[in-house]
């Protein structure tokens, strides 16, 4: 049924009047919430949108205000508040204007009981995102609890109250499922009031959830947090097209045809990419600093292309390939994709041959302006240290990275404003404010070398590496390597204490004994 809806656009906020109402239709306001959303200085300006739309209690009409704004440095969000004037029925959401993460998020928070402050961390939920609480086996699944911005605790009593609010009615129908709901209820308002430990996990394939972490840029010991690629299920839910057929299915023909329109993909046969073709595609899907330390040591040979889906828009794309060997390292393989539909560029560099028997901990004193232009490798199983501002970053926070150790300390840097979306909010005090501007300052001040200062790069697999700045390692007195055993927690963590290999072993040995390399069967 087509219903006719009043629009109304009035200033966004601070000096001068608001201007002369207009009645428009939907589509225009879609239309320039869109074009807001995609102008990064728009969204502070943007107007407040008054919609007339239905009342889903009392069936009469009410209004649906529209804003866009940006919470700094996290995401654009709109914010749809509905209040009908005549049943006093009130709502909210948050949805988010901004781009699709490249991965998904997972936050973890452990709140032991007796701690209530707790609860008091602010917590932005997607409408794609999950809420779960193991001790209680429960779970707001992303349709119960759309997009909103609220607190921990103000998550739990939202969905005790939408719990509660239908007994009556299931006590009439069946007494046994109402009495176990409230006992359930009386266990979550528990959980709500701090009176019990639990487990707070926030699951978003989107990336676009957030957990308050108020000891920034310190770690939180309480708050895990973990990123993840995407599944093609998680693609599809967020409404993004999956291609269903599995990669190379339809042959190379597929892949070559370039005559049934603008969006098949343009591929190279195997091998027929020489080494001057292979950097000119290497470098323009990666920035110049990662392909000039790439090429510092060793030209590719064959540079390999595949198709590939966008991690952003879900378009299809181009991956480009090629091995290379590092010098005082070992054989990585580099994989460089861009997207010509959303521009998103992507780069990761993935270890060759065997896991390492052991760890390896790299220390490097950085003292002059020649020692922050070295070539720097993290995996994404790498932490990374620095003493000297009691900063420490887990394993995985910033991926896998080719850069230099300025260009390390930079993304850190910004990866700490992205993350900790709620550090120069209005809700922050003064405080923690200036403690995190105080500490900005410093981890600005290491690029300046006014004292030297410690850079600790510690990988479980040893695949991490930092340039020496002599020709021989041995002549390097300010890079210093530690190989170390991995405890049972990292090897459980990585995956290793369940993998069996004994069969392969059994086949290689068996391919060893046997006379003129034959295998017995």
């Amino acid at each position: 049924m087509e219903t006719t809806t009043e629009i109304k656009a009035g200033g966004g906020g601070g000096g001068g009047g608001a201007e002369q109402p207009q009645i428009v239709d939907v589509r225009s306001v879609v239309e320039a919430v869109s074009a807001a959303a995609a102008d990064d200085d728009a969204a502070t300006d943007a107007p407040l949108y008054e919609v007339e739309s239905l009342c889903m209690r009392c069936e009469e009409n009410g209004v649906t205000r529209l804003l866009l704004t940006a919470i700094p440095h996290f995401r654009k969000i709109l914010l749809a508040a509905f209040e009908c004037p005549h049943c006093g029925e009130r709502n909210n959401e948050v949805q988010f204007a901004g781009e699709l993460q490249p991965r998904g998020c997972h936050y973890c928070l452990k709140i032991p009981s007796g701690h209530r402050q707790m609860l008091n961390r602010q917590v932005v939920k997607s409408e794609s995102a999950t809420i779960k609480i193991p001790e209680l086996d429960f779970e707001i699944p992303p349709e119960a609890q759309r997009g909103s911005l609220s607190t921990v605790e103000g998550v739990l009593i939202r969905a005790a109250d939408e719990l509660e609010a239908l007994q009556e009615e299931r006590r009439k129908v069946n007494s046994q499922t109402a009495d176990a709901i409230d006992e359930f209820l009386i266990k979550l308002r528990a959980c709500a009031a701090a009176n019990s430990s639990f487990t707070f996990i926030l699951d978003d394939p989107s990336g676009n959830s957030f957990i308050e972490n108020p000891f920034a840029p310190s770690l939180d010991p309480s708050l895990t947090i973990k990123f993840y690629a995407r599944t093609p299920e998680q693609q599809a839910s967020l409404g993004y097209l999956v291609d269903p057929s599995p990669s190379g299915e339809a042959g190379d023909g597929a892949l070559l045809n370039t005559e049934n329109g603008p969006d098949q993909i343009q591929s190279e046969p195997h091998g027929s990419v020489g080494a001057r073709a292979g950097r000119r595609a290497i470098a323009q899907g990666n920035s110049t600093e990662i392909a000039e330390a790439l090429f510092r040591y060793s030209a590719p040979e064959e540079v390999m292309t595949f198709p590939l889906t966008c991690g952003a828009c879900a378009a299809m794309c181009e991956c480009r390939m090629f091995v290379t060997n590092i010098p005082y390292f070992q054989e990585v393989i580099v994989m460089a994709s861009s997207c010509d539909s959303c521009g998103y560029r992507n780069s990761e560099l993935k270890p060759g041959g065997r896991i390492p028997p052991k760890g390896k901990k790299i220390t490097v004193h950085v003292e002059n302006l020649k020692d922050l232009s070295r070539d720097v490798i993290k995996s994404d199983t790498a932490g990374v240290k620095i003493p000297e501002l009691d900063l420490e970053l887990t394993s995985g926070t910033l991926g896998g990275v080719v850069t230099t150790i300025e260009g390390l300390i930079t993304k850190i840097s910004e990866n700490l404003e992205r993350v900790h979306g709620f550090t120069f909010g209005d809700s922050l005090d003064d405080t923690k404010r200036s403690k995190w501007q105080e500490f900005m300052t410093r981890l600005n001040k290491l690029l300046s070398l006014e004292e030297p200062w410690t850079l600790i790069i510690d990988d479980a697999l040893a695949n991490s590496f930092i340039a020496p700045a002599t020709d021989d390692i041995k002549d390097d007195h300010q890079l210093s390597f530690e190989e170390y055993e991995r405890s049972w927690e990292q090897n459980e963590e990585l995956g290793l204490n369940d993998m069996d290999t004994s069969s392969a072993d059994v086949a290689y040995n068996a391919a060893d004994a046997a006379p003129n390399g034959e295998t017995e069967v």
